[in-house]
């Protein structure tokens, strides 16, 4: 029997690993990666409670034990619509949506989601709706809200805002899994579906003070109703003043130097691989 070149072997053994980690990314259980905390653990719902779609300045604003008896009061709720199902934690489409106890601000957000005909739902960032994930076949039922877009936009904003609708169609069929990866900065955010981006450094709007700007910091917050869905690997870095610079700077530049954010959110996995970008002439 013929022996493998080291080269060729070695071209094979890279070419599993990327499989690998592509696989591994949509839908299997794997650890996040280096910098990332995992927001969930896959045996209970420590660290969340539920809400509702509610101004969260409201309930941050109240007194340290007026805010931890409504979170408790939330408690039987979340636990009856939300569960874990072979490592899948699973909303049934009902109930209030699962909401952190901690408050984030610049993040990179990484999410496996897996859902049914006419589900919707979303994650809300900073307690504010929403990137929306929803049914986009017609017979969901809502193309005449821009479902027939897709899922990934900043539906909430305002009606031809940047941002409100995908950039393009990138929704999986049901019964796959998708990638949503969410990177925000002050009040921008760029959403990728399934590796492709669908917004593009668009401002997310204040849905409950629409003449004042976002809250620098709130709860994320998975939003469901209408059908099931499940979620996998939730991964969340929050970003040093340095990263948020070098995004913001990157945007500005983006279009003279025709660069992007890296679509692989697994490529830049520590924090001295972003540098500020040089800008060309």
């Amino acid at each position: 029997m013929s022996r493998l070149s080291p080269l060729f072997a070695t071209v094979l053994l890279l070419a599993a690993l990327c499989s690998c980690s592509e696989q591994a990314r949509y839908g299997e259980a794997v650890a996040p990666p280096p910098l990332f905390t995992a927001l969930i653990d896959g045996s209970d719902l420590a660290g969340w409670w539920g809400a509702d779609t509610e101004d969260p300045s409201a309930y941050l604003a109240l007194p340290a034990e007026q805010l931890e008896k409504k979170r408790q009061a939330s408690q039987a709720n979340i636990h009856k619509h939300w569960v874990y199902q072979n490592g899948d934690l699973v909303n049934d489409g009902e109930g209030l949506y699962l909401t952190s106890e901690k408050n984030y601000g610049d993040i990179e957000l990484l999410v496996d989601y897996r859902t049914v005909a006419k589900a919707d739902s979303g994650v809300y960032l900073r307690g504010t709706p929403q990137v929306q994930i929803w049914d986009y076949t017609k017979e969901g039922g809502k193309w005449d809200l821009g479902a027939d877009k897709g899922s990934g936009g900043l539906w909430n904003n305002a009606k031809g805002s940047p941002g409100r609708d995908p950039l393009v169609l990138a929704d999986k069929p049901f019964g796959e899994w998708n990638h949503l990866r969410i990177i925000m900065v002050g009040e921008r955010v760029t959403v990728y579906l399934n590796e492709k981006l669908v917004v593009d450094f668009a401002r997310l709007q204040n849905y409950f003070h629409k003449d004042l700007p976002l809250p620098r910091s709130g709860p994320i917050q998975l939003q469901t109703h209408g059908g099931e869905i499940r979620w996998r690997n939730i991964w969340l870095r929050s970003q040093s003043v340095l990263f948020a610079q070098h995004m913001t700077s990157q945007r500005l530049v983006r279009r003279k130097c025709h660069a992007q954010i890296p679509e692989n959110p697994r490529r830049f996995a520590r924090q001295r691989d972003w540098q500020p970008m040089k800008q060309t002439r």
